[in-house]
């Protein structure tokens, strides 16, 4: 069964490849994901890591957590189960005044001033 890691405090320049390769000395490597936000494109300095094995994962975390990769200590530990909703409360409500679209109601506004 496959261990999936995750891997925290990456360079910004580290590619999928990379990733894997880094990982590859430790076991096979099922898949290596760089995560990039949708707007920019640019890396947010985090991926995840699935191992072939639950002991290939554990030795990869014992051997990588704490080294250096291109000058950053990469944090190396088990991944969490996401949880419902990508593990983060967005909620309903944006700000603003008026309504939940994040801004202001003209209404609202020049009645009140």
């Amino acid at each position: 069964m496959t261990k999936k890691l995750f891997v925290g405090n990456l360079p910004f320049g580290v590619s999928d490849f990379e990733l894997e390769d880094l990982f590859k000395g430790y076991g096979e490597v099922t898949s290596a994901k760089v995560i990039v936000d949708r707007r920019t494109g640019r890396s947010r300095g985090y991926g995840f890591v699935e191992m072939g094995t639950e002991n290939l994962a554990q030795q990869a975390i014992e051997a990588l957590n704490g080294t250096e990769l291109k000058g950053r200590p990469i944090n190396v530990s088990l991944a969490r189960e996401q949880t419902e909703g990508g593990g983060r409360d967005r909620g309903g409500f944006s700000g603003g005044y008026g309504d939940d679209s994040g801004g202001f109601r003209k209404s609202n506004y020049n009645n009140n001033y």
